[in-house]
């Protein structure tokens, strides 16, 4: 009996100081997920597939999970990962707690998951800093 692959996640937590729905909208109005992370065609709705495109190439996306103002999880596929990214906001006395997930990445996939844990830590620094300048 062959041993089950272990996959390896990502794991960024921030505390933001504003509350979970200003950070819900930049994690679902694409104009505003367009600024931090990439041009998109998201929409939130369950089983909803969209892309994410840069300059080096784009990912095949699809909603699992929308419970508004709280979790957000889709599909992330590109270049052979085939992954999961899941977003969580809890509410503190100061803003918000915010937890992304990414999960999936095989011992083969090094340079993915060096890759991302670079990665995602720009992009929520981004996300952080346009969240500050919402109304």
């Amino acid at each position: 009996m062959t041993k089950p692959e272990t996959l390896r996640s990502v794991v960024v937590e921030r505390d933001i100081p504003y509350p979970p729905e200003k950070i819900w909208r930049a994690l679902t109005e694409p104009h505003l997920i367009e600024e931090w992370l990439m041009k998109n065609d998201f929409n939130p709705v369950v089983e909803h597939r969209f892309n994410l495109r840069a300059d080096w190439g784009s990912v095949d996306c699809r909603v699992l999970a929308v419970e508004p103002g709280k979790t957000l999880s889709y599909t992330w596929d590109a270049f052979g990962l085939e992954s999961v990214v899941t977003w969580t906001l809890t509410p503190t006395s100061t803003g918000t707690h915010l937890r992304m997930e990414h999960s999936g990445f095989r011992a083969d996939q090094e340079q993915a998951y060096q890759g991302a844990q670079w990665g995602w830590q720009q992009f929520i620094g981004n996300l952080e800093r346009l969240v500050g300048g919402l109304d």
